[in-house]
């Protein structure tokens, strides 16, 4: 049990990254002039930042072997592959201070791994380059097609204001994972599970009563979390957290204060625990818990605990409000180019084109377990792949109607992002008055927003 909790924890820090300027980065430097093609002797030397190089085991080893790759075709470009500087556990939670730290002294990385809650602070602060630009947008568009298309909702992820600056690298929607052993034990049927929050607080009640476990856990509302789940389930109540000229916050209005407070009465009946996500992950992965809204990232711990703790995994869709369908946000990471060197950039470019190619994305989806966008694969080199791990379906369904994770502008953006998720995790697992507390932080929030 012990070995077990601790390969879970470690899979936690994985995912609470988020399962986050070239060598002279200039937030100045305007429209970026087309990086030309590199002659085929033409020596580079570029470094690329990603939190991946942070984690122990399949990560790391993952992407070695990929860079190794490269390297083999691209003898002319060198590749320099780092972790982001930082003490925090979790190496996605320094991406944006690493960068911040090393552009000042004029040595940022070239190609940055980069969760899209930053993506407007990277591009308006720290000097991302429109990839429009750099290579031109038949490129651009031509990297997301080939024999196995980019799904097409994720292909806008990485563009601000019309432009293309990320390629969407790594991402999930969010589950709906369940114990199926305890839905049986409970009496529910286990081939049905919860389509809506009513059905999962229902379930979650007629497990703890019967079985003495735990109900069910949204990891949507803590600080950790970040905000990518949350957004999903304002959205799916037809909230929204900011308005789209992204000028004005909106997450204390009523749809989205009545969705939070759904999972506050949820915490106060007794059907979801008062837990942080590292409890909720560690009991559902050792039977402990009958349901847990997740990112895909989580599959495999899920499924080794399953079949450790001898209990059955299933996975849904992620619940709606009613009869109005849900509305999946993704979570995850783009690719930028931060290098003011023409040469560099053109490297980068390689550099992100291989990673996000069929090859990459086949041995990140079997060795690491991301979802491949490249969602094709899955009836080619990754069928196997996919029939062992069914709940990947989900997530390519739920592609087709994704909405993007939204980041807040500005250089306050955090402030404004951990002051909405600190609210939420006051309503929902301290107690706190919904409308009075949203609000509150809301208008703390919109000051910031207006004095950028």
């Amino acid at each position: 049990m012990r070995s077990l909790r601790l390969a879970t924890a470690v899979a936690a820090a994985a995912l609470l990254a988020g399962c986050g300027v070239g060598g002279s980065a200039d937030p100045a430097a305007g429209t970026a002039e087309r990086a030309p093609e590199l002659a085929p002797d033409q020596q580079v030397s570029i470094t690329f930042e990603s939190y991946n190089f942070g984690q122990a085991g399949p990560w790391t080893d993952t992407f070695n072997g990929l860079l190794e790759r490269f390297r083999a075709e691209h003898p002319n470009i060198t590749v320099t592959a780092q972790k982001p500087q930082g003490t925090s556990p979790n190496p996605a939670a320094d991406t944006i201070s690493s960068v911040q730290t090393q552009a000042a002294t004029g040595n940022a990385p070239d190609v940055v791994q980069i969760g899209f809650s930053d993506m407007g602070f990277l591009v308006d602060q720290l000097g991302a380059k429109s990839l429009d630009d750099l290579v031109g947008a038949d490129a651009v568009q031509q990297n997301f097609g080939g024999t196995h298309p980019f799904a097409p909702a994720t292909t806008t992820l990485g563009q601000l204001d019309g432009k293309t600056y990320g390629v969407p690298f790594v991402l999930s929607t969010p589950v709906l994972y369940y114990n199926a052993s305890l839905f049986t034990a409970a009496g529910l049927d286990p081939a049905k599970a919860p389509t809506t929050w009513a059905e999962v607080a229902d379930a979650a009640t007629r497990i703890k009563a019967a079985t003495g476990k735990e109900g069910a856990y949204a990891d949507c509302v803590t600080t950790t979390a970040k905000d990518w789940c949350l957004q999903s389930i304002v959205r799916s109540n037809g909230g929204r957290v900011l308005s789209e000229d992204r000028t004005t916050l909106e997450y204390a209005g009523p749809q989205s204060v009545q969705a939070v407070s759904t999972l506050a009465d949820m915490v106060r009946s007794g059907a979801s625990p008062k837990f942080s996500q590292q409890q909720a992950v560690e009991a559902f992965a050792r039977g402990d818990l009958g349901m847990i809204l997740e990112s895909s990232s989580l599959q495999g711990t899920f499924g080794k605990g399953a079949k450790g703790a001898g209990w059955e995994l299933r996975g849904a869709a992620a619940p709606s409000f009613g009869t109005s369908p849900a509305v999946p946000t993704n979570s995850g990471a783009a690719l930028y180019i931060l290098s003011n060197d023409p040469a560099k950039q053109r490297a980068s470019w390689e550099l992100i084109t291989f990673l996000t190619s069929d090859e990459a994305y086949t041995q990140i989806a079997k060795n690491i377990g991301y979802l491949p966008l490249r969602t094709g694969l899955m009836d080619s080199t990754l069928k196997d792949w996919a029939a062992a791990n069914p709940t990947t379906g989900i997530n390519v369904e739920q592609l087709n109607r994704m909405e993007p994770w939204v980041s807040f502008p500005g250089s306050d953006y955090l402030q404004i992002r951990d002051g909405m998720i600190d609210a939420v995790e006051q309503v929902v697992l301290q107690g706190a008055d919904p409308q009075a507390t949203l609000s509150a932080a809301q208008e703390r929030g919109q000051a910031l927003l207006e004095a950028r």
